[in-house]
């Protein structure tokens, strides 16, 4: 018994000096009257976010990826890897930011009531929308990072050129300052159309979820997501790949179809390219060898990182360790360079 406590002990120990940084603290911020690039408005946009460590501490802005919230940012692979004592985004250093973006958490959404009448979004308003939420609402004036992966990565890149005074750095994971397409796009889009085309759905009005939602997230997650020499590991044979696939598709799945379409959709404009020069950051672009989303074959990220002036790019080597687009949201992968970048980099005057 004796035994069995001091093993209680010592995982909690453990657990306790893993997650050692400040509680989250968490808001919202309505803001009045806000107008989408379509021209249509919303009388009440609510901003739902979290922060962590002191806003005395230099400012850090990080942003999730599709479908998920700001919470996803506070999972142990991420925060635990960076905002303890020490580590590169020590919160008691930093003020660390995490913004549920348009659409997605506990921000305004379809879901809300509005459904498909909600106003078809894309990243340049969520850009806009958290640009707002932190210099109006948090009174941030300048910050040290902007961070994001996957879709943050993407919102990253645009805020780099659309506020290119804002930080000091900027990193991009797990995506590409170009115009979305190829498997990327080919995929969000059948998405997109196997719940507007489940009979289901209803055109948005449905009273039960279209069960096409749930089936065609599990098999873009396996399409574009995992790495291949990981998925291999965890289903060697046919029987394996079998239980793995029957237990994502038996899982609990609560997301709300027009939630999930208007995620997917919002990127269908997406294309930072044209700005890339008007990026004044030391910018860090990280991507990982097997990101099935943003193959580096297609020599994309090494052709345009050469137009921004102070940037630079970390590409992951892929392994049975690494997990494809997944792997940015491991910091272990990346941290030592991130802490380098902010060791190094100048800070702007304010």
């Amino acid at each position: 018994m004796k035994r069995f406590f001091a093993l209680l002990f010592a995982l909690a120990s453990a657990a306790a000096i893993a997650a050692d940084y400040p509680a989250p603290h968490e808001g919202n911020w309505v803001v009045r009257d806000f107008k989408f690039h379509t021209g249509e408005v919303l009388p009440e946009l609510r901003l739902h976010y979290r922060t962590v460590g002191a806003p005395s501490g230099e400012p850090v802005v990080v942003m999730h990826g599709t479908t998920q919230s700001g919470a996803a940012m506070l999972n142990p692979n991420f925060a635990d890897e960076l905002f303890g004592p020490g580590q590169p985004l020590d919160a008691s250093r930093y003020y660390i930011i995490l913004p549920d973006a348009i659409g997605h958490g506990r921000s305004s959404k379809p879901s809300d009531g509005l459904r498909t009448k909600f106003p078809r979004y894309n990243y340049d308003d969520m850009v806009e929308a958290q640009h707002r939420l932190v210099t109006e609402h948090l009174g941030v004036r300048r910050a040290r990072l902007v961070i994001g992966n996957s879709m943050g990565g993407m919102e990253t890149w645009i805020w780099a050129q659309r506020y290119p005074h804002f930080m000091d750095v900027a990193v991009p994971m797990a995506s590409l300052p170009v115009e979305m397409s190829g498997r990327n796009w080919m995929t969000r889009r059948l998405i997109i159309d196997s719940i507007r085309n489940d009979p289901e759905w209803m055109n948005g009005e449905y009273t039960k979820q279209p069960r096409s939602t749930q089936f065609a997230s599990v098999f873009f997650a396996i399409a574009t997501n995992g790495g291949n020499q990981a998925l291999h590991k965890a289903a060697p044979t046919r029987a394996k790949a079998d239980q793995l696939l029957d237990a994502r598709l038996k899982a609990a799945f609560t997301a709300d179809a027009n939630d999930v379409l208007y995620q997917w959709d919002s990127s269908r404009d997406y294309n930072p390219s044209p700005g890339l020069e008007r990026i004044q950051a030391m910018l860090l672009a990280i991507n990982s060898a097997d990101d099935e989303r943003n193959p580096p074959e297609l020599g994309l990220l090494e052709r345009e990182i050469k137009r921004v002036k102070n940037g630079r790019a970390l590409l992951i080597p892929g392994s049975e360790n690494t997990a494809g687009h997944g792997t940015t949201a491991q910091a272990k992968f990346w941290a030592k360079e991130l802490a380098q970048l902010l060791q190094n980099a100048p800070r702007r005057a304010q």
